[in-house]
């Protein structure tokens, strides 16, 4: 499915979809916290876009909010895209797991939540898995301080 009918596709399902330009070679999505899961669900389950494989997950710390990244690829009808969820409050951000979906996530989500604070709800073993269980704070948000290891310019 090229980008246009996949974006005439989604549409007719989620007319509410933001459809985002970034001048990328993916079709770029935006989605709100609240509706994430009917949208990848969709994405995943219908034999029209059957994206079956999540093969990266990431968090970007954006000055007013978190955004949470989905890489989606369908592999046997080889197309792909990306999902985005901006996490509004800084202070508490959470969204749901989407570990049901795509077995990849588990171990992303957990790196999500170490570096970034992100808290996946329903996840099934959200722990740290890079820092140790006593590490104070979240390294790759923007305003994480670190006094003993800080490196200047």
């Amino acid at each position: 499915m090229t980008n246009e009918e996949l974006t005439n596709t989604i549409t007719s399902w989620f007319p509410d979809v933001e459809f985002i330009e970034e001048g990328s070679q993916y079709l770029t999505l935006l989605v709100t916290k609240d509706k994430l899961m009917d949208v990848i669900s969709k994405l995943k389950e219908d034999p029209s876009t059957h994206f079956d494989y999540m093969f990266c997950l990431t968090c970007v710390d954006w000055p007013e909010h978190f955004q949470m990244v989905y890489h989606l690829k369908s592999s046997d009808l080889d197309h792909m895209l990306v999902l985005k969820v901006n996490l509004e409050d800084k202070e508490k951000p959470e969204v749901e797991t989407v570990c049901k979906l795509y077995a990849t996530a588990e171990l992303h989500e957990r790196e999500v939540y170490d570096l970034f604070g992100v808290v996946f709800l329903n996840h099934p073993d959200l722990r740290r898995l890079l820092l140790t269980d006593d590490w104070e704070g979240y390294p790759l948000r923007k305003d994480y301080v670190d006094e003993i290891n800080i490196v200047t310019l």
